[in-house]
């Protein structure tokens, strides 16, 4: 068991934590309500580390810095990710929609599916022609990188390997072709939108 935090180290460690969250916040340009959840994420990091302090080494200021700006980038680098694979930036359905003083989620209807309640713009046309795309490249496949993509469709890469004696250097191999076999067939670019499809 390790020794108890003393209050002054407490009060560093908290003083570092709202530093960094306050900065993650800025930097992301999140909502106000999200500073809150920055903090306490940030937080819980830094005290599942602190095992790891040795006051030899540093101040428990400079240890908690490193340790928050590590867990901050691996925060932001999680959002962006998110932000890319949701089509861009994240609208709150509470935030008023210009010219209106309605809020976002008061004007969308249920009907306008769930990509229009996350804020995409997913078009019924261009999700039909990437549908007709996706058969076209298919067909044009070889059974066998066909029985791939199905696979690929219902389970995990991770469950892949082993299977019809696959190692996982092979199924990467394969996958690297497969990408390549679409992408002459024009899908190289559209793989968030087969994600989605």
């Amino acid at each position: 068991m390790h020794p108890p935090i003393s209050p002054s180290d407490l009060a560093t460690l908290l003083d570092e934590a709202d530093l960094a969250a306050r900065r993650l916040h800025r930097r992301l340009a999140l909502p106000e309500a999200d500073l809150d959840d920055l903090r306490q994420d940030l937080l819980v990091d830094l005290i599942c580390r602190l095992p790891g302090f040795d006051a030899r080494r540093g101040s428990i200021g400079a240890f908690a810095g490193l340790v928050l700006r590590n867990q901050a980038s691996r925060i932001a680098i999680r959002h962006h990710r998110q932000r890319r694979a949701q089509g861009g930036s994240v609208l709150s359905l509470d935030a008023p929609v210009a010219g209106s003083a309605e809020p976002l989620g008061c004007l969308l209807a249920e009907a306008d599916g769930l990509a229009a309640w996350q804020g995409q713009d997913r078009c019924p046309i261009a999700e039909a022609e990437l549908r007709h795309d996706l058969a076209r490249a298919l067909a044009d496949l070889g059974p066998a990188d066909r029985s791939l993509c199905a696979r690929l469709g219902t389970c995990a890469l991770a469950d892949l390997v082993g299977r019809d004696g696959l190692s996982r250097s092979a199924l990467y191999r394969r996958l690297a072709r497969l990408r390549r076999e679409l992408a002459m067939r024009g899908l190289g670019g559209r793989w968030d939108g087969l994600r989605a499809a």
